[in-house]
């Protein structure tokens, strides 16, 4: 029985078992987080003591394995360190979870603090009585976690000196604060807003009584000396306050002034200010009662409430309790049966053996932004027996007896901050040992000992020996007509050829267009850069095409500039075809050839009616509050953003060429925000004449065809610049770098590219096959040769995108896409000097991700990063994890090839293409091998970049959470061959293609489905494309058809 047991517990069936329940457990979590909320996913999931046991069953089953098959041998060392180093990690989690604990710590500028608050939230009850005449108290306090969206249950029996007494739950309600509730019969109360620390609080004061706010005292209708006495006498509010202020009242922002120990009328809806305190007083006294309101979350601080019944001796209580984390109240008292009860929900206040002085906090913008933050840092004290000064801030991290400061937030005024504390020495640091062994044993299943990747590069270099000079290929590919190129444009209106010619006529030189395109502006974001980037934006956002009527995007801007009531008419915004709602709105008639409906071209002046009114206004309303917006609502919102794009190049404020001079954050204005700047003197007179006379000497220079005069003014303008903007100006060599960039916009050009060259080299395989001829070989290495000229301009693409903006390009999801292309290609050229096939295979596939990266929803625009994010360790991590996206999806081409090729097996070729089968299962696996090391090197290098930037290196977010979950999958995938009834070229292959969907999941899911630190599209109403559910049925009928011909194979 024993020995039965032990064999289930080790079985490679179990590990299959438990490599399915726990992923999927996960993945469950995943969307309970985003439906529900992340306590609900804890309760249900993270925290569940199944949850636990099955990661215990993990351990044991890899111990077990160990032994079973041998792996402490010399010659297996490599997978013996994979193995023990995640049984550390596991060890090191459930340490970190026992014993380690975390939580922040909010202190003000000047302000010296000892205490963090947990970041668990805990239910502290005192019960106080009398034993033998003296008074007692018994303290009873521990760790909960409630959701109101679960079947909480909570229940406390303990008795004080023998009274028994029960404490259970009732309710539990989120998002909650203690508001007033409107009532004729309640008391009356007068609101009071303050907020002194950067964050709005409401204050209720209650009529006939003294209230505290912030040691500042106030009444209503009870006058008391040295408070602000508000009274209230028919109908009439008056207020007296100890002192001297102003008010401005927000209405018509008159001013007026309050004069200490004075009544005078109180100001409804003005902000009065006092010596160090700010107020206002929105609203009239109303009559109410207190109760527990949903909270707005535009007000203060959101709390939960706990609901509990406190019962003893036949009597019984309901008391509720306002908490939650980050937040400590007072206990609520309650008196019962002689007992006095006093209970508390919310965080702990634990204290800290040294104490920690903020001294000042440094919260830096990008350049002309407000709340564009490029970085902050808290510059602290630390009072211990040894005092020294340190700089806390992102990714630099204050290490003191065995706790960790982090920069997590900031208030508001930007004058305090929110440091996330660490405490939890041997969890970190058992995991990171683990980590470390984790490296290890991935290049030594490179490079050292028996491991299956060796075995597996060796059994294909035989079944390249036993090849004779012939590939065996089968190609099935429909093609789909796709639009990828900018449709041509053609106009409907009468007046359009006369602006057009208008434009034609008025049109500046190309070469000066260029030297104007080289200006300096600053965006909204606060990134600089040339006017030639927002030109070329603006023409291939809003007309889908590179240039308007033989113009450039600089000489189309310029023309802007010059004379934008033209424009207003010129049919420049592209008409998605399809959408007739849209021609009917804008007036526009849908023109027809003999082969399609041709794309159509609208002016700006067409989405506006006689009155001024937009057309667009009715249906966007639609489609912003559609709970599934429908494919015509979102024509009309990609149209509206292309509407405003090109509407706000016309006003001119996007063009922020002047630097206002000796300002603390760096900004720049534009022409129509001059009035809004304080130029002075000589620099007044420059900024408001400057562009005024430009033109004049551009409109000039059409005459004669000399810009010397308009070129001379451009430079001064760059003068200017460099003057009061050099601390944010690009270098020359940036700035041409990134016109250059621009003008070949190459990963646009790339992906028809590698399309054309994959599909034409799949076709001289093909051709191979049953012809070959030495023009056939000197084809199949020309194609070879191409996709290495392409992969090498794919390369310098990217690493002009990296000189440009001075950061990785992967830290958005339009890089991240151009980066999982890169790594694709790079694997498929590495792989497929062993097979053409897969050399080919990976072109195409390259060449879809770089057409994905490029369809409307994702912004190719350069932009600034978050503060996290300017990191090396966006570098190391992302580029790992990233990376590994492409040789899984060279494993999933392959898997279908190889099932394409079962399908055309035949008692003829069967002996041949048996033999191809087996060299892409080879590939197939060396691929996935290769991507779930990175994958997994990928993924705990981001915890280790969680740690350093946010004190803990495992959080379940949804992003690191699906990542784990792929390596669940592919691991897998990897050791099918271990478990019976799993092994063989067909269940492998077939499973190379339906594990990508996890990493599809773990890059586009968690990005626009889920919410998390890694969700691009949070919030954003998103529907699953029609192509996922045909790459199902495809998939589900593929793998259906070639497993009964795979039976004849083998």
């Amino acid at each position: 029985m024993k020995d039965r047991f032990l064999n289930i517990l080790f079985s490679t069936r179990l590990t299959a078992l438990l490599f399915i329940l726990y992923p999927t457990a996960m993945a469950f979590g995943t969307f309970i987080e985003s439906w529900y909320s992340t306590d609900t996913a804890k309760i249900w999931i993270y925290n569940a003591r199944w949850f636990e046991l099955i990661m215990l069953f993990m351990a044991v089953n890899f111990i077990g394995n160990i032994f079973k098959y041998r792996l402490y041998k010399k010659d297996k060392w490599a997978v013996l360190l994979l193995h023990l180093s995640f049984l550390l990690i596991l060890a090191g989690a459930f340490i970190t979870r026992y014993i380690g604990f975390e939580g922040v710590m909010p202190i003000r500028e000047g302000m010296t603090e000892n205490k963090m608050l947990s970041d668990k939230t805990y239910l502290t009850v005192y019960v106080s009585g009398d034993i033998k005449g003296q008074p007692k108290r018994k303290k009873l306090e521990d760790d909960i976690l409630f959701s109101e969206h679960v079947d909480n249950n909570f229940s406390w029996n303990y008795d004080f000196n023998g009274q028994d007494f029960n404490i259970s739950y009732v309710d539990f309600m989120e998002n909650v604060t203690e508001g007033l509730v409107l009532d004729d019969k309640g008391e009356r109360y007068l609101k009071i807003v303050e907020a002194s620390d950067g964050n709005r609080h409401d204050h209720y004061l209650k009529e006939g009584e003294i209230a505290s706010i912030h040691n500042i005292l106030f009444t209503l209708n009870r006058p008391q000396s040295g408070a602000i006495n508000i009274n209230l006498k028919d109908g009439l509010y008056t207020i007296n306050s100890p002192f001297s202020g102003q008010f401005m009242r927000m209405a018509d922002q008159f001013q007026g002034s309050i004069e200490a120990d004075k009544e005078s009328p109180l100001q409804l809806r003005s902000l009065y200010t006092l010596p160090n305190f700010q107020f206002v007083i929105p609203e009239p006294a109303l009559r109410g009662k207190f109760d527990i309101v949903r909270a707005d979350s535009q007000g203060e601080s959101i709390q939960n409430a706990l609901r509990l019944e406190v019962q003893s001796q036949g009597e019984s209580k309901i008391v509720t309790l306002l908490g939650g984390k980050g937040i400590v109240n007072d206990p609520k008292n309650i008196n019962l049966a002689g007992l006095d009860f006093f209970l508390q929900f919310g965080s702990k206040a634990l204290e800290l053996p040294f104490s920690i002085k903020l001294n000042d906090f440094i919260a830096e913008k990008y350049p002309g932004t407000e709340k564009s933050y490029s970085s902050f840092m808290s510059k602290v004290s630390v009072e211990d027996d040894e005092s020294f000064d340190y700089d806390i801030y992102m990714n630099h991290v204050l290490d003191h007896k065995g706790y960790r400061f982090f920069q997590a937030s900031f208030n508001p005024d930007e004058k305090g901050t929110i440091l996330s504390v660490n405490h939890d020495w041997w969890g970190t640091y058992i995991t990171y040992f683990g980590y470390i062994l984790l490296y290890l044993s991935m290049l030594g299943i490179f490079f050292i000992g028996k491991t299956r990747f060796k075995e597996m590069s060796k059994a294909l270099d035989k079944i390249n020996q036993k090849k004779k000079a012939l590939i065996i290929i089968l190609f099935l590919f429909v093609s789909e007509i796709f639009n990828l190129s900018a449709q041509a444009t053609i106009h409907q209106q009468s007046g359009a050829i006369d602006f057009d010619s208008i434009i034609q006529a008025d049109a500046f030189s190309e070469k000066h267009a260029k030297k104007f395109g080289e200006l300096i502006i600053q965006d909204s974001g606060g990134r600089m850069k040339p006017a030639n980037t927002f030109s070329s934006e603006l023409l291939r956002k809003v007309s889908k095409n590179d240039t308007y009527k033989g113009l450039n995007s600089d000489q189309v801007l310029l023309s802007i500039m010059n004379n934008p009531a033209v424009w207003y008419n010129v049919p420049l915004i592209y008409l998605k075809r399809g959408n007739d709602s849209i021609r009917k709105l804008t007036g526009i008639k849908l023109k027809e050839s003999i082969f399609r409906k041709k794309a159509e071209y609208a002016p700006l002046i067409s989405f506006f009616d006689k009155q001024g009114n937009y057309k667009l206004a009715t249906p966007l309303e639609e489609a912003y509050r559609a709970a599934l917006p429908n494919q015509f609502q979102k024509d009309f919102i990609e149209l509206d953003r292309r509407v405003n794009l090109l509407y706000s190049a016309l006003e001119g404020k996007v063009m922020r060429i002047f630097p206002i001079p000796n300002d603390k954050n760096n900004k720049w204005v534009s022409f129509p925000e001059l009035t809004e700047a304080n130029f002075t003197g000589k620099d007044s007179l420059y900024v408001r004449n400057i562009l005024p006379l430009y033109f004049q000497s551009l409109r000039l220079a059409q005459n004669d065809n000399d810009y010397k005069q308009a070129d001379n003014l451009l430079e001064s303008i760059y003068g200017f610049q460099k003057k009061f903007g050099s601390e944010v100006l690009p270098s020359k060599d940036t700035i041409k770098a990134e016109i250059a960039y621009n003008k070949y916009d190459i990963f646009k050009k790339l992906y028809s590219w590698y399309i054309y060259a994959g599909t034409l080299f799949f076709i001289i395989l093909i051709i191979q096959i049953f012809k070959p001829n030495r023009y056939i070989i000197f084809l199949v290495k020309a194609f070879k040769s191409i996709l290495i000229v392409l992969f090498l301009l794919h390369t310098l693409g990217l690493i002009a995108r990296w000189y440009i903006s001075g950061h990785a390009p992967w830290s958005d999801a339009y890089e991240s896409m151009i980066y999982v292309a890169w790594a694709t290609q790079f694997f498929g050229l590495s792989f497929g000097r062993k097979s053409d096939i897969t050399m080919a295979s990976t072109a195409f596939v390259t060449g879809m991700i770089l057409m994905i990266a490029h369809w409307n929803w994702m912004d190719p625009a350069i932009a600034n990063l978050v503060p996290v994010l300017d990191s090396y360790w966006l570098m190391i991590h992302v580029a790992v994890i990233v990376g590994s996206y492409g040789p899984f999806a060279l494993g999933m081409i392959i898997g279908g090839v190889s099932l394409l090729l079962m399908l055309m097996a035949s008692s003829k070729n069967k002996k041949k293409i048996k033999l191809q089968i087996r060299e892409l299962t080879i590939i197939n696996e060396l691929s996935l091998t290769v991507g779930l090391i990175m994958l997994t090197i990928g993924n705990f290098l981001g915890g280790m970049w969680a740690n350093e930037s946010w004190g803990r290196y495992w959080g379940w977010d949804p992003k690191e959470t699906w990542a784990l979950i792929s390596i669940m999958v592919y691991a897998f995938v990897i050791h099918m061959r271990l478990i019976p009834g799993l092994r063989g070229a067909w269940i492998f292959n077939l499973m190379s293609i339906v594990a990508f969907a996890s990493i599809m999941m773990t890059y586009f899911g968690v990005n626009f489905y889920l919410v998390g630190l890694h969700s691009y599209a949070s919030g954003d109403k998103i529907i699953t494309p029609n192509f996922v559910y045909y790459s199902v049925l495809i998939v589900g009928l593929l793998g259906t058809a070639s497993y009964f011909k795979s039976r004849r194979i083998y």
